[in-house]
């Protein structure tokens, strides 16, 4: 993946012109020098480009379109690498790691350079070859013989021998007159066995168990910025108003991320949707990425110079942090993923006590629920909403970066702000950890972060529940095999999809590996999230309709109707509605009443607070 490196001599683009880094003045604030003028410049880290290119035709492979062998293969080279990369300058050390593990020096360097250009684990593959994938010298019947022989009699607590494997199979080729594979392509087929798949079939769940999970006894010293992130969900205590009709609509949930030795807020992400993987992953995203973009759509103004990918991402035992899609995005950009150990709550605290934190501010609020139905007596919350999801991310990102930042924590003695820069750039006491190169592909970053499904590509395109997607994009992969073969299997492709916005899904391509927007065929179809579409569903299946996509969207259509019908007349919207997303702030929809004014929050004005919890972090 393209980054900025930001290091004193690296080379960089200026307004197109050639430069060099010779002073880094603050974290995102730098000292450049023309290359052809001398001329010196002092500009913002967003106001550069990195200089090579050659990126572009780094291999970056996406880890969903891996096999578990070639996933297992490249953890197995950063595993090799992983201490040089902490020590790089110990040529003993490199010197003993060839010589170990039998991979020569220059080979080691090569593994080195990937990872830096790329950070993503899944390059250390190099460039994945297509010729012969999916091709087999056996024949099907042999295949079949081995595959069930190995599943009946190998993967079995009577643990039987490779021996009898092969004579097993020897004797049932022999009986339905099929040539008999060699004995060397038995034992490589077996080897090729995941080592866990083995132990777990052969001698228990317990064996593998004790293996191969992680040892969750100890938490990671946070010894540095970003060295440990901790990720938490809350359900906050307010009211929100759709963003149309400016009625009541229900609480937002929030997911935030929070740098332990510094005490950062390095991201977040709101929405009215449950937790789940896709939050998750957006809030890990906007965590790593630069904030330039997103504090200037939000039309907020301060310093948030939190950017890179963190060594450790801590998390509760909640079930949208155990996904596997999730779990492989997080390996692939070489992020350890640790799970808080059970019944032990005081691991989670850091966070937990910030959300607190955040909670003190939230009920000074118009539309505020307080914290218990005892503290809100005759405040009715949703008569006094007024904030709509925009507007409270705006309010809730001015707070973070220009008061919860700069103020000082008597957990850490300083600001967050303060005690994040000393981290990264240094002081007369301790020495830097060096500021994190920056991801510049936000739309790559995102989209490994989210849940994905693989299909066939037929001449009408794709099908995801029941709605058609088409492109031309997809035209040379019509039909496509696994092999030439005429018996091979159809070739599956990856599809990613944003649950708010089916309209649309992406496609990555494993040829040029990147991502092609795919819209519906039929363009003239309204975009819908995934929880409209299963609200229609289930209307479908309550009268029995047979559902297809014309059945889908025209039940859409009359839902729509009747909710724009008596939305002015009720007090809420439904969960699932559209008119209070942000997805359609853009959107406009004729109304005969008059929307009546709201108060507004003066974002600059924002102050702190007498009862903010100064020991949460103690």
């Amino acid at each position: 993946m393209e980054k900025l490196i930001i290091e004193i001599g690296e080379k960089v683009i200026f307004k197109n012109k050639e430069a060099v880094i010779i002073r880094i003045v603050d974290l995102d604030q730098v000292s450049i020098q023309e290359l052809q003028s001398n001329i010196i410049h002092t500009v913002k880290t967003s106001e550069i480009k990195n200089y090579s290119d050659s990126t572009k035709n780094l291999p970056n492979n996406n880890i969903s379109a891996l096999t578990d062998k070639e996933w297992d293969e490249a953890k197995r080279r950063y595993e090799i690498i992983k201490p040089i990369l902490i020590n790089r300058k110990d040529f003993k050390l490199i010197e003993s790691i060839s010589i170990d593990q039998k991979v020569h020096y220059t080979t080691l360097y090569r593994w080195i350079k990937l990872y830096d250009e790329t950070s993503v684990i899944s390059s250390l593959l190099g460039h994945k070859k297509n010729g012969g994938r999916g091709k087999s010298r056996l024949s099907s019947g042999q295949d079949q013989i081995i595959n069930d022989s190995i599943n009946t009699l190998y993967l079995n607590p009577s643990k039987k021998s490779i021996t009898k494997i092969i004579r097993d199979i020897e004797k049932n080729c022999k009986e339905k007159n099929i040539p008999i594979p060699h004995s060397n392509t038995i034992r490589k087929r077996i080897k090729s066995l995941s080592e866990e798949e083995v132990l777990k079939a052969r001698f228990g769940k317990s064996k593998a168990r004790d293996k191969f999970e992680p040892i969750k006894n100890s938490f990671p010293g946070a010894d540095y910025p970003l060295s440990v992130v901790q990720i938490d969900h809350t359900k906050v205590d307010i009211i929100l108003v759709d963003e149309h009709y400016r009625k009541a609509f229900i609480r937002p949930w929030l997911t935030v991320a929070v740098d332990i030795y510094s005490r950062m807020v390095v991201g977040f992400y709101l929405s009215f949707d449950p937790p789940g993987e896709m939050g998750t992953g957006l809030c890990i995203a906007n965590s790593i990425l630069s904030k330039e973009i997103w504090m200037e759509r939000n039309h907020v103004e301060g310093e948030w110079p939190c950017w890179g990918i963190m060594s450790t991402i801590h998390v509760d035992n909640a079930r949208e942090f155990r996904g596997n899609m999730l779990r492989k995005a997080c390996q692939n950009y070489g992020i350890n993923l640790e799970f808080r150990p059970v019944a032990q709550p005081h691991w989670g605290g850091h966070v937990e006590r910030l959300l607190g934190t955040f909670s003190k501010e939230i009920h000074n609020l118009p539309g505020t629920t307080f914290s218990s139905p005892e503290n809100r007596i005759n405040y009715d919350s949703e008569k006094n909403a007024s904030l709509t999801i925009s507007e409270f991310e705006k309010w809730l990102m001015t707070y973070i970066v220009n008061v919860y930042h700069k103020r000082n924590h008597s957990g850490i003695g300083m600001s967050p702000l303060q005690k994040y820069k000393e981290g990264l750039m240094g002081s007369d006491l301790i020495n830097g950890s060096g500021i994190p190169p920056k991801l510049l592909n936000e739309k790559r970053l995102k989209l490994d972060f989210m849940p994905y499904t693989e299909r066939t590509i037929q001449e009408y395109g794709i099908i995801i529940d029941h709605i058609t997607y088409y492109h031309d994009v997809l035209r040379k992969y019509i039909h496509s095999r696994e092999s030439l073969s005429s018996n091979s299997p159809k070739r599956k492709f990856i599809f990613r999809r944003d649950p708010r916005d089916i309209s649309t899904v992406y496609f990555f391509d494993p040829e040029i590996n990147d991502y092609f927007e795919i819209p519906y065929r039929d363009t003239s179809k309204p975009a819908i999230s995934i929880w409209e579409y299963k609200e229609a569903v289930r209307k479908l299946n309550s009268n029995n309709v047979i559902i297809d996509e014309e059945a889908i969207f025209n039940a859409y259509r009359t839902m729509e109707k009747i909710e724009l019908k008596s939305i002015l007349e009720t007090k809420k919207l439904k969960r699932t509605t559209r008119y209070a997303d942000k997805r359609n702030e853009q959107k406009t929809i004729l109304v005969n009443d008059q929307i009546e004014d709201n108060p507004k929050i003066n974002f600059l004005n924002i102050k702190p607070f007498e009862d903010l919890d100064d020991e949460a972090f103690t």
